[in-house]
């Protein structure tokens, strides 16, 4: 915290060096959000000369030295009308940019409205006005923006990875929020490949989602319910409320579901040791899991200037059991029978939560401030019971053995994060600090000694200060950036601490993007960053888990993070646009299996270990037109590694191309109806140290239909119509090979939802320690 004060009195300090008489101004879209990233230049009456220039920041907030002879305004960004206002005073107040009306061509906006846009260091998919409006939920509408993949919130951006969501500025903080968006409430998106000095160096790509305008007063109520049958009757219910009168604004929700799944496959796992050993598996797991979520919201806006808010959210899973019906084995050893097991049994891994979080958002002058606090507190429990019956192949009667195993884990999170704005030298200055405080509980135990107990601990303190600057040279947008981490990890057993796996790490991280239009239509966007990828903390654990008599998991306390260079290269043009990218990895992670011990040689321990560097190569190509009442979009996806595996016949590199498409279909019928139609495929090719080996493809489909001015909605969805999206794999693990056949089944779901004078929260807070929570 020391360092934060220290931070803010330089800060106090650079106020005094910057403060200067200038002209200042804010700039929003046509939906009265902030623009940022808008050319703003200052220009001399009646010659229309150049005077200064300066690039709006994140709040769409600008400054421009004052000028006696600067009077003429120019505020500029492609695919918006170029907008002119005459300076009066200092105080240039709000100025909102429109849509092109040529661009958006004659006949239907919708017709012409670019799909994809480039703005600063982020690809933009434009959702109000265009058939994504119908798309269904949040994660409906991320799984047909181009690059990106959403299943029940875990978002993922190709060639780049995981991705941190933001809704409105606010880190997005349970993967339940997707489902509970509505996609016609949304009315943009932004993928961020490679994140700026300002995100967590760990952070691999940002998806930010911005909503419309909020509007009315009073209460208003969104209810939703939905069903899915697949394995069995899933149901979900979902209402929230929103009371808002002039500045102030307090929203609850309440969410609660019963879910019903099956993981069915077929396992052949081939492990090298003293003896080959073969396994052949068919398993069959059902699964009940029920969930309740509650959240509380309150915000106050004083004025355009200041707001301030609080947030409280209760998440508990009082029943997640996998139930394992009898599982029959086959062991061979040598290629001869060795013996027959059953296995059955079930765990139950139930949790809760509480996290909290309270933000400061204002400006002072020239000085944009954000402020947030958050805490996180959660533990999970996970008893499992297994009962193993085997029969040697010569003789008749089983031999039974029971298993009990109870683990543990209890987090917590506190977290505080500082950032400012200003405008500097004719751009924008961003200046900011983190601290993170974590601590992870782990404790195991086995009642029959099969597996040693465990009682860890892992506390870490991580603090960081990052740095960005952005303008614009003519009609070039440029921004760097370069983020300092310090993370210190304390390692415990039994609460003594292991010097060994006790660690302090100092990492600088640069970032750099380029934006430029190249004609009327063309933009050209080339993004740098440095990253890191720390383990999670259920990697990094000592515990040793049961699998079945030849497999035991552990994590490895000893696992080092990787650190990524990433290069992005976008273009768009209208209805077409096209990413190249390159990933540089060194210390990956690689899932490896070994020998467990000299006494147990024909058991094998299966564990995360640090792998040697590895390039890796994507392209992405969409085209998204409209022909009249048809919408296509057709993305096709390549991508190749240089990545090399330890198998059974030694080091190999896996560099086989592997290839995905997607064609998209959108028809507008008669009634108000809106029919979808998509269909993917996915090639055969090496992923890491997975080997695909048979092509894959699937059909979904969606009918949606609005009432009362779509206050009313019902819409209905099949996914995997054909049950044909079965993609067989080979895992290589060191001496240990296992082939995978997961069964798919198709599912349909239907989704009633009712809204009442609705309006999204005016909440702003952005969050702090977002990293450790994911790693938690």
């Amino acid at each position: 915290m020391k360092r934060i004060f220290l931070l803010l009195a330089c800060l106090a300090t650079l106020t005094g060096v910057f403060a200067q008489t200038s002209f200042k101004g804010r700039i929003v879209d046509e939906q009265g959000q902030p623009f940022p990233y808008v050319n703003v230049v200052l220009l001399s009456l009646p010659d229309s000369a150049y005077v200064a220039g300066a690039v709006s920041g994140d709040d769409g907030c600008f400054s421009l030295p004052a000028s006696t002879r600067g009077r003429l305004l120019r505020a500029s960004f492609i695919g918006y009308t170029t907008l002119y206002k005459e300076v009066a005073g200092a105080d240039i107040s709000t100025l909102a940019l429109q849509l092109d009306a040529q661009m958006l061509g004659e006949v239907t906006v919708r017709a012409n409205l670019p799909k994809v846009r480039l703005k600063g260091d982020a690809q933009v998919t434009t959702v109000q006005g265009s058939v994504l409006e119908q798309a269904g939920t949040g994660n409906d509408l991320l799984n047909r923006i181009p690059g990106l993949s959403a299943d029940e919130g875990a978002v993922s951006v190709f060639g780049s990875g995981s991705a941190e969501v933001y809704i409105n500025g606010r880190k997005m903080r349970n993967a339940s929020e997707l489902d509970q968006l509505s996609s016609d409430n949304i009315r943009s998106v932004e993928v961020i490949r490679n994140p700026g000095a300002r995100y967590d160096a760990s952070v691999q790509a940002v998806v930010r989602i911005y909503t419309k305008r909020p509007q009315g007063e009073g209460l208003g109520v969104n209810e939703r319910f939905s069903t899915n049958y697949s394995y069995g009757w899933s149901v979900l219910n979902q209402i929230n409320l929103n009371y808002r009168r002039g500045g102030f604004d307090l929203n609850a929700m309440l969410y609660a579901s019963d879910r019903r799944e099956e993981d069915n496959k077929g396992l052949v796992q081939e492990t090298f040791l003293d003896h080959t050993w073969r396994q052949e598996s068919n398993v069959n797991t059902c699964n009940r899991s029920q969930n309740l979520e509650t959240t509380l919201t309150l915000n106050y806006q004083f004025n355009d200037r200041h707001s301030i808010g609080a947030y409280y959210d209760f998440d508990r899973t009082p029943k997640n059991k996998w139930s394992i019906p009898p599982l029959p084995t086959s062991v061979y050893r040598d290629g001869e029978l060795y013996e027959t097991s059953v296995s059955s049994g079930w765990e139950n891994r139930t949790r809760y939560a509480h996290s909290a979080n309270a933000y400061y958002n204002g400006r002072l002058g020239d000085w944009t401030i954000d402020f947030n606090a958050d805490g996180l507190w959660s533990t999970a429990k996970t008893p499992q019971n297994m009962l193993e019956q085997v029969t040697p192949a010569d003789a008749s009667t089983p031999q039974e053995q029971t298993v009990t195993n109870r683990s543990q884990q209890e987090n917590t999170l506190y977290a505080a994060k500082l950032l400012v704005e200003h405008p500097l030298w004719g751009g924008n200055l961003s200046l900011g600090s983190e601290y993170t405080y974590t601590n992870r509980l782990n404790r195991y135990t086995n009642a029959e000694g099969i597996l040693q107990d465990d009682d860890s601990r892992i506390c870490e303190n991580a603090w960081s200060v990052f740095l960005e600057y952005g303008r614009s040279f003519g009609k070039l947008q440029a921004k760097a950036g370069v983020r300092y981490e310090h993370l210190v990890s304390d390692y415990y057993e039994q609460e003594r601490r292991i010097e060994g796996q006790s660690r302090t790490y100092d990492n600088v991280f640069p970032s750099l993007s380029l934006l430029m239009p190249v004609g009327k239509d063309v933009q050209l966007q080339l993004t740098y960053s440095g990253s890191i990828n720390r383990p999670s903390y259920w990697q990094l654990r000592n515990s040793v888990t049961y699998i079945n008599r030849y497999t035991y998991e552990s994590g490895n306390p000893a696992l080092n993070p990787s650190l990524v260079h990433r290069l992005s290269l976008s273009a768009a043009w209208k209805w077409v646009y096209l990413n190249l990218g390159y990933r540089h990895v060194r210390d990956g992670f690689l899932y490896h299996s070994g020998m467990y011990d000299e006494a147990n040689p024909a058991i094998s321990l299966v564990q995360y270990i640090n792998t040697t560097d590895a390039d890796y190569f994507n392209a992405a190509l969409t085209l998204a037109p409209t022909i009249g009442l048809w919408s296509p979009q057709f993305t096709a996806m390549l991508s190749q590694q240089g990545f090399y595996v330890d198998t059974p016949d030694g080091r190999e590199l896996f560099n086989h191309p592997m290839a995905s498409f997607r064609w998209g279909n959108t028809f507008d019928l008669p009634l108000g109806f809106r029919l979808n139609l998509d269909f993917s495929a996915q090639t055969r090719g090496h992923e890491e140290s997975y080997h695909v080996f048979r092509p894959s493809w699937s059909m979904d489909a969606s009918l949606y239909k609005g009432f009362l001015d779509d206050r009313l909605s019902l819409q209905l969805q099949g996914t995997d119509l054909f049950n044909s999206s079965r993609a067989p794999l080979t895992l290589y693990s060191g001496n240990r090979l296992m082939t995978i056949e997961q069964e798919t089944r198709r599912r349909f779901r239907f989704t009633l939802r009712y809204r009442f004078n609705t309006s999204r929260s005016k909440y702003k807070g952005t969050g702090a320690g977002q990293e450790q929570r994911r790693r938690m």
